[in-house]
């Protein structure tokens, strides 16, 4: 049976009349007489060319549906990506497969929300005068210091599950981008800490201030596009 490189499989990803090639468990599939991968994609989300054995561990769907379709060949494996996962690991896995796929996912709301919230109160205290709102911006940045790095923690274990630690670019930038995001907050949260009334003078010390919680709302967009991009590629328009 034909052996297939992964490069291989990513240019029968189903578009432009291509067929339409996955591969789950070594093995890979041919998907392009399936209505469900009409154009190379799967329920709007999974797309054709792509190792998806993480994936399928979180399908509503046993992996077993696609032995319906036709098995064009095998995966070839490529030597130091492929990592095996530890007796208890592999063991939590198999009794909970949704921690291959949701812990990060579900950690990274917090960061994201808490972050974009001490913009929202500090600018509506700027805006009102209402000192509430100031407060509620300091205990959001305290959440979201404590959050961060628990996002940051299930983003590596992530990539080490489903990617292989592979070095791609997305993950690369939000690495670096998580980081730079954790730093920012700490320096904000100690400034705001020291000095109180921070925000309540128009000089060059309360701008920059603000300029920091804005640049964490950038940081936190960015980083949310990135992560995004991985789960729900953009589509290229045709020439």
């Amino acid at each position: 049976m034909k052996e297939f490189t992964i490069e291989e499989i990513g240019r029968s990803n189903g578009k432009d009349g291509k067929p339409a090639y996955v591969a789950v468990g070594g093995k890979v599939y041919d998907l392009t007489e399936s209505k469900m991968w009409k154009g190379g994609v799967h329920m709007n989300r999974h797309h054709a060319g792509k190792d998806l054995t993480s994936d399928i561990q979180a399908a509503p769907h046993d992996p077993g549906v696609l032995e319906r379709y036709p098995q064009t060949g095998v995966l070839k494996e490529e030597k130091g990506f492929e990592r095996e996962l530890p007796a208890a690991l592999s063991w939590l896995l198999t009794r909970a497969p949704f921690l291959r796929r949701h812990p990060h996912p579900m950690t990274i709301h917090f960061p994201i929300v808490f972050t974009f919230s001490v913009l929202v109160f500090n600018s509506l205290y700027l805006i009102l005068g209402i000192g509430a709102f100031e407060i509620t911006a300091l205990h959001c940045l305290g959440a979201a210091i404590v959050f961060t790095p628990l996002a940051i923690a299930t983003g590596f274990y992530t990539w080490w599950l489903n990617y292989q630690a592979r070095r791609i670019r997305q993950v690369m930038i939000k690495q670096r981008l998580s980081f730079t995001l954790f730093v920012t907050e700490i320096i904000v949260f100690v400034w705001r800490l020291k000095e109180p009334d921070v925000l309540d003078s128009f000089c060059w010390q309360s701008i920059l201030y603000f300029l920091l919680i804005l640049f964490m709302f950038i940081l936190v967009f960015v980083i949310g596009w990135h992560g995004a991009s991985l789960t729900f590629p953009i589509e290229k328009p045709k020439k």
